[in-house]
């Protein structure tokens, strides 16, 4: 999944989202988050990855292979 489609998203699903990708492999398969996000607050970091997973849907694991994820709330 291209890197692009990931953040489109991941801000559709969060408005006013901070994401930064950076690209594991060079496949456009293996991807690391870091996302800054208004609506993490008072969540727990699973509560928070679940949030960022669900906007990826049923990609994750298909289109996307893996996605290491860094949330947090913005300071």
């Amino acid at each position: 999944m291209p890197g692009a489609e990931i953040v489109a998203r991941i801000k559709a699903a969060l408005p006013g989202a901070e994401v930064t990708l950076t690209d594991l492999a060079g496949d456009d398969n293996h991807w690391a988050a870091h996302v800054v996000c208004p609506q993490f607050a008072g969540k727990n970091r699973v509560a928070q990855h679940k949030l960022v997973y669900a906007a990826i849907g049923d990609d994750m694991g298909g289109a996307l292979h893996a996605l290491q994820l860094t949330t947090a709330v913005p300071t």
